[in-house]
């Protein structure tokens, strides 16, 4: 069973993500989308908020009629599952005067439920106040017994409705963020259905003279609490998925082209561009300057490359099994390390720096991306094991003055 205080860590985790996104909701409330998502996210806060026992409690009291929580918090649930079949539709997309009017259908419908559950509660007789198994404890009441039995209709037809709406959708793609979010709301929503059927179990069991109250109880709250969990990360799946590859994939590129990086940097000549970024950077930019001064360097060093030499390379490194990408960054970073040491060997041989003659074309522009540039430095780090010309690389130094 799960503990009064429980209840309040999906009540919390969703009023943040609530407090995340008003600032969108304020600058695109004309967005359905954008409605959709804070209603998701306002109602499901709001139905954990209040079934937690001691906010029944106070609700409770505050209003002065016993059990008043109950149908407060169905209606909430019943909202939530509203919210969660127009989030679906929105997001999927298609004419737009027919999702406002399927919108408008689920709202409508949802409305009479909440109506219905209204009436149905000031018709019954519920004095003996119960906080967490009001629907087993009342389930022969009459009028509360068909409160219960419409709610737990309306939530489990929902979640059927979503989880049926978001296979189909998944099976139309192939792979993508969209399509994991989509099974992880299947997985979710499964949870929610899983929740009903436990309730209206141990319902059933209550009509029929049983008692099976633990499903209701014991088991169905935590299939609640999984699903809303699940369920706040396949919609957010799609919105913070690629924003995380990106950042993952701009670690990596920047964690590979250090070694490079150095290299370019430890040489008296290199010029590179210095602009110290504050410590609250994205990734993505320390990435993308990381790169741009690989690139500069590269395109420095382009006097000392023997780009005789480069075929051969490429050849070797396709013989050694690599595909012909791999094969053209691997002879890249050799001939980068053979000119480092040229230019090493020429400043030190002349006593100065020598002068840059026309410069070789560059396969490495200053605008390579940071993902191209990392893998470089990552053949540039294993030039040890790399394929190495049979014939020394005549790297060219160009000549003094």
């Amino acid at each position: 069973m799960m503990r009064g205080s429980d209840y309040f860590i999906p009540a919390t985790a969703m009023a943040l993500a609530l407090a995340v996104k008003l600032p969108a909701l304020l600058r695109g409330w004309r967005s359905p989308m954008v409605r959709s998502v804070c209603a998701l996210i306002a109602t499901g806060a709001s139905s954990w908020f209040f079934a937690a026992p001691p906010v029944v409690e106070r609700v409770n009291r505050w209003t002065g009629v016993p059990n008043a929580g109950a149908p407060l918090v169905y209606s909430l649930v019943v909202s939530f599952s509203c919210a969660s079949l127009v989030l679906i539709l929105h997001w999927r997309g298609g004419p737009a005067r027919a999702q406002r009017r399927q919108a408008l259908g689920w709202i409508g419908g949802t409305a009479a439920v909440i109506t219905v559950l209204a009436v149905l509660f000031a018709l019954g007789d519920a004095p003996v106040e119960r906080r967490q198994d009001f629907d087993t404890h009342y389930a022969r009441t009459p009028f509360i017994r068909e409160l219960i039995a419409v709610y737990l209709a309306a939530h489990t037809g929902a979640a059927l409705v979503v989880t049926r709406t978001c296979l189909r959708w998944a099976r139309e793609l192939d792979r993508g963020w969209v399509r994991n979010g989509l099974l992880t709301l299947v997985t979710a929503f499964s949870f929610n259905l899983a929740f009903g059927v436990l309730k209206g179990t141990a319902l059933a069991a209550r009509w029929l003279g049983a008692d099976l109250d633990v499903l209701s109880t014991t088991a169905a709250p935590p299939a609640a609490g999984i699903g809303a969990g699940l369920g706040a990360c396949g919609f957010l799946m799609p919105l913070a998925g690629p924003r995380l590859e990106e950042s993952w994939r701009a670690w990596r590129a920047h964690r590979r082209m250090y070694p490079l990086w150095r290299a370019l940097q430890d040489h008296p000549d290199a010029r590179f561009t210095t602009m110290r970024l504050p410590l609250w950077s994205p990734i993505a930019m320390r990435a993308t300057q990381r790169a741009t001064q690989v690139a500069d360097g590269i395109h420095d060093l382009a006097p000392y490359m023997d780009e005789a030499s480069r075929p051969l390379l490429e050849r070797q490194a396709e013989a050694a099994g690599h595909s012909a990408a791999q094969a053209r960054t691997a002879a890249e970073a050799a001939l980068v390390r053979a000119a480092l040491r040229a230019r090493a060997a020429g400043r030190t041989e002349e006593g100065a720096p020598a002068p840059a003659g026309p410069a070789p074309r560059s396969p490495y522009p200053v605008a390579a991306g940071y993902e191209e540039l990392g893998l470089l430095g990552v053949h540039f780090a294993r030039l040890g094991t790399a394929p190495r010309p049979r014939r020394p690389l005549r790297a060219r130094v160009p000549e003094s003055g």
